[in-house]
């Protein structure tokens, strides 16, 4: 669908969703960050919009000269990883619980962490320089280091999730979907507590948008620990994907996988549209440059999307991250039962607890609708089905 411009305040905002479908506190939100003085161009805004902590999920920010840590939020790096197999779905067994038991086995959930490092060189190159630059952060982390090193490659819990899922091709795919774990969310509150001190953020109209000037010690400083802690986002997925690929090499020794595809969607990159340099941070947004592969996935039991890049340059080059929440976690506690849950995730060998009714497919936006809406953004690849899903 063609964007839908409103009126902003610095500048204006541009939404691939239509405006009377976003809740007030996000459309409040949205009108804040597009007050901001450092600003460019416009707000982009997803169609799996809708409000979050610190700033709207499903905005694209755009900034000369400026970055707000709040924006970002505190699961730096936080995005997906999917890999195609070589598999069928006649090959996967009849009792998949026993698959998600040993995939659970293998990888730490909730705030559960490895006894060991579960790193090798089979997942990353230059594991020792990046142990190192931990050196390097902020003070405020130093206590934190073994927590680092032994949460590399386990999963969290709220809406991270693994899972085994087929395509229309009944081809088995595996997905993952997790962040920078606890490190991350120290050196973000960090950042953000040292933002709101600042003098030039005293008069801003949400407090939460504070932000970082360039050519400050404290840009640089959140620049280096920001870096650094999507690079352990990443890397934390591709530890948990070779995890789960040798549960799977254990039980079909001649598997084969293809290179995988992975994208953050919580972070701030250095990039250039419309011919000048900017910051641009995409809170639950995926990078979607001409051909640039995303995975857009869909809630507990509903489906996922593997999408190309269409380069549009109106949204700065960006898609939704996912189908996005249309009630609150609390919300949803409260509206639904297990019963719901269980009727709503049929078909799908996951948890079916109060632990996690938060995350039952009513609780988010029709995937497919959120996919139609930004059919200029991105071109589907492949839509995938759920068949196995673990969550913290």
């Amino acid at each position: 669908m063609a964007a839908t411009t409103i009126p902003g305040g610095h500048v204006d905002i541009r939404m691939w969703t239509q405006p009377d479908s976003v809740d007030l506190q996000a459309m409040r939100q949205l009108h804040n960050i597009s007050a901001l003085p450092w600003m460019f161009k416009h707000v982009a805004v997803m169609p799996d919009v809708h409000y979050g902590k610190g700033a709207t999920v499903g905005s694209v920010i755009a900034m000369r000269g400026a970055a707000s840590p709040a924006a970002v939020g505190v699961d730096i790096g936080c995005g997906m990883t999917a890999v195609r197999t070589s598999l069928s779905a006649p090959d996967l067994p009849d009792d998949l619980g026993r698959l998600r038991s040993a995939v659970e086995h293998a990888v730490p959930v909730g705030f559960a962490q490895h006894k060991a490092t579960a790193f090798t060189s089979r997942d990353a190159g230059d594991w020792d320089s990046f142990w190192r630059r931990f050196e390097d952060l902020t003070p405020a982390v130093k206590a934190n280091a073994a927590k680092a090193l032994h949460q590399m490659g386990s999963l969290g819990g709220g809406n991270h999730f693994i899972e085994i899922c087929l395509d229309t091709d009944d081809r088995v795919w595996v997905m993952l979907h997790s962040g920078s774990r606890g490190i991350g969310n120290l050196l973000a509150q960090h950042h953000i507590e040292v933002a709101r001190g600042l003098a030039h953020n005293q008069s801003l109209p949400d407090p939460d948008l504070a932000v970082f000037l360039a050519h400050t010690p404290q840009m640089a400083a959140y620049r280096h620990d920001l870096f650094w802690a999507q690079d352990y986002a990443r890397r934390n997925r591709a530890v948990m994907m070779r995890l789960v690929c040798d549960v799977l090499r254990r039980r079909f020794p001649a598997v084969a996988f293809e290179d995988p595809i992975s994208c953050h969607h919580n972070y701030l990159a250095e990039e250039t549209h419309f011919g000048e340099e900017v910051l641009v941070t995409r809170k639950g947004a995926i990078r979607a440059g001409r051909g640039e592969m995303g995975i857009i996935p869909g809630s507990m039991g509903t489906g996922s999307y593997i999408v190309r890049g269409l380069g549009n340059a109106d949204s700065f080059e960006s898609a939704s991250h996912g189908a996005g929440r249309r009630m609150s976690r609390n919300k949803a506690r409260k509206r639904f039962t297990e019963a719901d849950l269980a009727e709503q995730t049929a078909g799908v060998e996951c948890r079916k607890d109060s632990g996690v009714v938060d995350e039952i497919p009513a609780a988010y936006k029709d995937i497919d609708e959120v996919i139609r809406n930004q059919d200029d953004l991105v071109e589907i690849v492949a839509k995938l089905r759920q068949v196995v899903c673990v969550k913290g």
